[in-house]
């Protein structure tokens, strides 16, 4: 019998896993696709936010300010990426200017201590290419980007490090309450544990349901995104945010941590939470509202459209407690900034846990550090195509990923037989050509290591993610704003 079962390997799950691993606790995580982080915690803006970004006095507000603090040590231990830019919430007129100071406020409340208004020629010093329209903005120095699939891949090796076990492609079927444990009813076991997390993400309220739980419903909203080559990273240096609305924080701007120029998120209501897809429509809205912020960029430069759906609770806030059904936890309505809380989520995962008299004993064990799958190479790297170092041969041309790396994200301690799990461990796939090159590449030597035929080898494994549609991209590239 498990201690705990954490139910999703997104972020949230991922983070809390890996807090729990730091204890005598027996832990499983159970996710129904067949890698983590496939959902929500891939496909969404990387961004590690300021306090400012939510209201005083919400778990969001408490948690953001806290997990943005977090992320530089995190970053030192498990080598995911994480980069601080600092971010502009911009304004053109009076109107934006009175939101800005309103979240100055809103910030200084939280405490904030590196939040600055400014004006005029400050604006272009630090965004030479920020539109002449804006007027204003609120500068906020500790907002960084981060990958957010390798920050949950790089949390999930290490708790496994420390003794979690994952179980993939286990879908939660049911979940049976008995007076001392669960017994979790999955498509492949069924799983006896004395605490159950519901870390489920768009399907948290299903999960809840499970054991007679129906006080709060997840509503889906969607955001589509634009992602370009990084020859236009150059066009923005931190974050540029508009003022946000009551849909959410707007349309951004900005270079991803490996150095792609992004565009978006819209938000829209959805019904079906599994469409991911993208609209022609949609994506012109966003590219009129980004060149409000940053005008000189060239849509012929997009690489590929893409989607997330986000869990927001009936709520108005993070969901995190200890239910009316004695130790079952749930962790739902995470959405933004649910990347950045994921750690101080975890941390107060803990509390609930010893408030409840969990028996938490420290580890003397414990293995904080993950070596990192993605090696950056500098102009001294000397490698090249069909070398016969692994070290030095090119499997990707445009990330210059190698043989190595790629063998190295097969036999680590999560199963990967998809060409898009090695994509989101070491970016074999994303440069300019998406991947024609090196597709084919990567299956021989999934294939190879795996001891296995190439045609069992899938682009995405059993995941319902949408591919990138090259007539769409095709589409927008040929727009004319």
């Amino acid at each position: 019998m498990y201690d705990v079962i954490i139910i999703g390997a997104g972020v949230v799950g991922a983070a809390i896993a890996r807090e729990l691993s730091k204890y005598e606790l027996k832990i499983c995580i159970l996710e129904k696709e067949d890698d983590v982080s496939t959902k929500a915690s891939k496909a969404n803006s990387g961004i590690v936010h300021g306090g400012y970004a939510a209201k005083y006095g919400t778990l969001k507000g408490k948690l953001c300010i806290k997990g943005n603090k977090m992320y530089r040590k995190l970053n030192e231990e498990l080598n995911f990426g994480y980069r601080q830019t600092g971010a502009l919430v911009i304004g053109f007129n009076e109107e934006d200017e009175k939101k800005i100071n309103e979240l100055y406020e809103n910030g200084l409340k939280m405490g904030c201590d590196d939040l600055e208004i400014i004006r005029g020629s400050k604006l272009k010093e630090i965004e030479p290419y920020l539109s002449n329209e804006a007027t204003v903005a609120l500068y906020a120095k500790s907002v960084g980007v981060t990958s957010p699939y390798e920050f949950t891949i790089a949390l999930i090796e290490n708790a496994i490090t420390n003794g979690v076990d994952l179980k993939l492609e286990n879908e939660v079927k049911s979940i049976e309450t008995l007076e001392d444990k669960f017994i979790v009813h999955t498509s492949k076991e069924d799983i006896d544990s004395r605490y159950v997390i519901n870390a489920s993400g768009l399907h948290s309220d299903t999960i809840a349901n499970m054991v007679g739980l129906d006080y709060f419903k997840i509503l889906p909203k969607r955001g589509e995104y634009i992602l370009m080559g990084k020859d236009q990273g150059h066009l923005v240096n931190t974050v540029i945010f508009q003022v946000p609305t009551d849909k959410g924080k707007g349309i951004l701007v900005t270079t991803t941590y490996h150095g792609n120029f992004m565009i978006g998120p819209n938000a829209e209501e959805v019904i079906n939470m599994d469409d991911v897809s993208t609209t022609t429509e949609t994506l012109k809205d966003v590219i009129i509202t980004a060149r409000r912020s940053v005008p000189d960029f060239k849509i012929r430069g997009a690489l590929t459209t893409f989607s997330g759906i986000r869990a927001i609770s009936s709520t108005g806030d993070f969901i995190i407690e200890e239910s009316k059904v004695k130790r079952f936890i749930n962790v739902s309505g995470i959405d933004s900034p649910g990347l950045t809380s994921s750690p101080a989520i975890a941390e107060m995962v803990i509390d609930i846990l010893k408030n409840s008299d969990a028996n938490l004993t420290i580890k003397n064990n414990f293995i904080p550090y993950r070596k990192g799958i993605v090696i950056r190479k500098d102009n001294s790297f000397d490698g090249k195509i069909d070398d016969m170092d692994p070290a030095k041969n090119i499997i990707c041309r445009c990330e210059k990923v190698t043989e190595a790396e790629i063998v190295d994200a097969i036999h680590r301690n999560i199963k990967v037989n998809s060409i898009d799990a090695i994509k989101r461990r070491t970016r074999a796939g994303m440069g300019t050509c998406q991947g024609n090159f090196c597709k084919s590449r990567v299956r021989t030597i999934i294939a190879r290591e795996l001891n296995i035929s190439e045609d069992k080898v899938s682009q995405r494994g059993n995941s319902d993610l949408k591919p990138p549609v090259r007539a769409e991209i095709n589409f927008i590239r040929k727009l004319k704003y």
